[in-house]
C-alpha cells in the first residue's frame, strides 16, 4: 500500500515517501489540505453490465450527448447516453480498442485497436462503420486538429495523420519508440509527445511532419499520461517511476517543478478555469494539483475511486470530470461523474 493510501484522502497533513532513483534516496512531500467533497463531488455512477477487463480512454460528442467509452479487455466501444444516463449502444469485435476520438466537424467516430493494428471509423449518428485505416500497428491514442481538419494517431514507433473527412491516411511521423499520450498546440504547430521507451518526450513539427527536438526526463521514468497549459507555456508530464508531476516550460524544454503523485496514472488534465491538474490514478485515487504560478504547484488533496480506475475525461464546458471504473469481483464496470466544485 502507498503512503497516499494509508494517509487516506481527508488527512490534513504532509505525505512524505523514501524513493530510490539511480542509487541515490530523496523524500518527496505531499501537502494535503482539501477534503475530497470540496474538489470534487460524486454526481453520479453510470453501470456498465457486461464489461469485462482494462478500460481505456474516453471521447465525447458534446452535441449529442454521448460518451464514447474504448472498453480495451472487452474489446468494444461502450457509448452511453448522458441524459438518459445509461449506455445506448456497444460497437463490438474492436480487437483491444484504446484510443477514440469524435470528430464533431465530419461527424465521425475515429476508434483505434491495438490488436487488430487499425482505425475503425464510424458515422456519427448512426454508428455504422463508414471506413478503415490498416497497417497501424498497435494503434492507441487519438487527437484532432480541428485547424487542419486532420486525426493523428499514434501507433508502432509513429504517429498517423489522417484526414478527417475523406478518412484517407495522408503521412506518417516516425519516432524513436511507441507514443503514447500526446498534445497539440492550438496557437502553434507543435505536437509533445511522451515516448516512455526512450524516455524522453519528443517535440514534433506538424507543419514540416518530422521531430524537431526533444526532452530529457532526467531521473524519472514511465512517462505515459500528459496534459497542456498552452496559456502560461507549461506542459504536464506525470510519471510512474516515481509517481510524480512533471512540469516543463515549453519555451525553453526545461523542467521547472515536479510534485508528487498517486501511483499507476494514466490520464491527466489542466483545468484553466481553476488552474488544477487532475491525475488519474490506478492505485485507486485522483491527485489535485493547485497551479499557484508558472512555476509552482501543490498537491492539495485525492479523492478516492477504486484500484484500477486510471483513465478518464475531463470536459471544461461541463466542468465535470468523468472516470472509468473496471469491473471488480461482484462489482459491474462504471463510470463516474464528478462535478468539479
Amino acid at each position: 500500500m502507498s503512503e497516499y493510501s494509508r494517509l487516506g484522502a481527508q488527512t490534513r497533513v504532509l505525505a512524505c515517501s523514501l524513493v530510490v532513483v539511480g542509487g541515490s534516496m530523496f523524500f518527496q512531500v505531499m501537502p494535503v489540505f482539501a477534503e475530497p467533497g470540496e474538489l470534487l463531488q460524486l454526481t453520479q455512477t453510470i453501470a456498465l453490465p457486461d464489461v469485462r477487463g482494462r478500460i481505456d480512454h474516453l471521447d465525447i460528442d458534446l452535441d449529442g450527448g454521448r460518451l464514447f467509452v474504448a472498453a480495451l479487455g472487452n474489446n468494444s466501444v461502450e457509448v452511453i447516453d448522458l441524459r438518459a444516463g445509461r449506455r445506448s449502444a456497444r460497437l463490438d469485435h474492436l480487437g483491444e480498442p484504446q484510443g477514440v476520438g469524435y470528430v464533431s466537424e465530419a461527424k465521425r467516430l475515429f476508434v483505434a485497436s491495438g490488436e487488430s493494428g487499425r482505425v475503425d471509423v464510424f458515422a456519427g449518428n448512426s454508428l455504422a462503420a463508414v471506413g478503415r485505416v490498416d497497417a497501424l500497428e498497435d494503434a492507441d491514442n487519438v487527437r484532432y486538429d480541428p485547424a487542419s481538419g486532420r486525426v493523428y494517431v499514434g501507433y508502432g514507433s509513429a504517429l498517423a495523420v489522417l484526414e478527417a473527412p475523406t478518412m484517407q491516411l495522408v503521412s506518417r511521423i516516425k519516432l524513436s519508440g511507441h507514443p503514447e499520450s500526446f498534445q497539440l498546440e492550438s496557437t502553434g504547430s507543435r505536437i509533445f509527445i511522451n515516448v516512455p521507451k526512450a524516455e524522453q518526450i519528443a517535440v514534433v513539427d506538424r507543419k514540416l511532419g518530422n521531430v524537431v527536438g526533444s526532452w530529457d526526463l532526467g531521473e524519472m521514468r514511465a512517462n505515459f499520461p500528459m496534459a497542456l497549459d498552452e496559456a502560461k507555456h507549461r506542459l504536464f508530464v506525470a510519471t510512474r517511476r516515481p509517481a510524480a508531476l512533471l512540469i516543463y516550460d515549453t519555451e525553453t524544454g526545461k523542467r521547472v517543478s515536479s510534485v508528487p503523485i498517486g501511483g499507476d496514472a494514466d490520464d491527466l488534465f489542466f483545468d484553466g478555469e481553476r488552474k488544477q491538474v487532475y491525475a488519474i490514478c490506478g492505485e485507486g485515487a485522483i491527485t489535485v494539483v493547485q497551479q499557484r504560478d508558472a512555476d509552482h504547484y501543490a498537491a492539495i488533496g485525492q479523492v478516492s475511486t477504486a484500484p484500477g480506475a486510471r483513465t478518464g475525461l475531463f470536459v471544461a464546458t461541463q466542468r465535470t470530470l468523468y472516470v472509468a471504473v473496471p469491473a471488480r469481483q461482484s462489482a459491474p464496470a462504471e463510470i463516474r461523474v464528478y462535478k468539479v466544485k
